[in-house]
């Protein structure tokens, strides 16, 4: 693994992936996105391992996708490319994960956070999905989940300005369930970890499945819209410019083309 570090601690049956690209602010690529994929895979397979904590560092948990990556792609590149499968598994892994978040949660890291099962923020985190700022929209899910978190009108707004959320905010939407200081947040996420892990490691396996389905109805239809809908912004003009100008550091000019 070049892009995360996975720590098992077989005592308290917890694993712990850290994203690890800090100079990129844990920007999501897809080398990144593969490596917790198959990390997940293994933990879920690993009988010692009960709970699963996702985190990145005190600056960010991840700042968003990796924008020079996109940036010159097509809509049939992007469509081709289908870099959201890798997502799938994060979502189908049996184990229940808890994101551990401290700094910016943005875009992509926004909705990582949003695929988890719990989260726990420390005091300084953010989170937002400002991808329209950028001439595109949210692909890997935040269209559907945001709004399920936090209702209709709050994503409207936060999705169509790119506005973000504090960390108080969020757990006053309920996006996340509990803020504590920021050289805490980990520690919490272990306590939380370390309580589910005592119990019924199969109970919690179906009392998982079972609040998802009851969260993820229709979900699919959802993700499969929200996908093509993200891919076709990639046949415009705003989204070459947007891209082109945060890479260089400026204000965009969208011409709604």
């Amino acid at each position: 693994m070049e892009l995360i570090k996975v720590t098992e601690q077989h005592e308290p049956h917890v694993a712990l992936i850290q994203l690890n690209r800090p100079k990129e602010l844990n920007a999501l690529n897809p080398q990144l996105m593969q490596e917790v994929r198959d990390a997940l895979v293994a933990l879920d397979k690993n009988e010692a391992v009960r709970v699963i904590i996702i985190t990145g560092n005190e600056l960010a948990f991840a700042a968003g996708a990796d924008i020079k990556q996109m940036a010159d792609k097509s809509a049939i590149d992007m469509l081709l490319l289908d870099q959201f499968t890798t997502w799938d598994q994060i979502r189908k892994t049996k184990k229940p994960i808890i994101a551990a978040v401290s700094g910016f949660a943005l875009g992509g890291g926004c909705e990582f956070v949003m695929t988890c099962d719990m989260v726990i923020a420390s005091e300084t985190a953010k989170f937002g999905q400002p991808e329209i700022k950028i001439g595109t929209i949210p692909g890997a899910g935040g269209t559907q989940r945001l709004t399920k978190a936090v209702g209709k009108a709050k994503a409207m707004e936060l999705i169509l300005t790119g506005r973000f959320l504090s960390a108080e905010e969020a757990h006053f939407y309920g996006l996340v369930n509990k803020v504590v200081p920021k050289e805490m947040y980990l520690q919490e996420a272990f306590t939380l970890a370390k309580e589910i892990a005592q119990l019924s490691p199969v109970a919690v396996q179906l009392a998982k499945e079972s609040i998802n389905r009851s969260f993820e109805t229709h979900l699919d239809e959802g993700l499969t819209l929200e996908r093509k809908n993200f891919y076709l912004t990639f046949a415009s003009a705003d989204q070459k410019e947007g891209m082109k100008a945060f890479i260089e550091k400026r204000k965009p000019d969208f011409k709604g083309q």
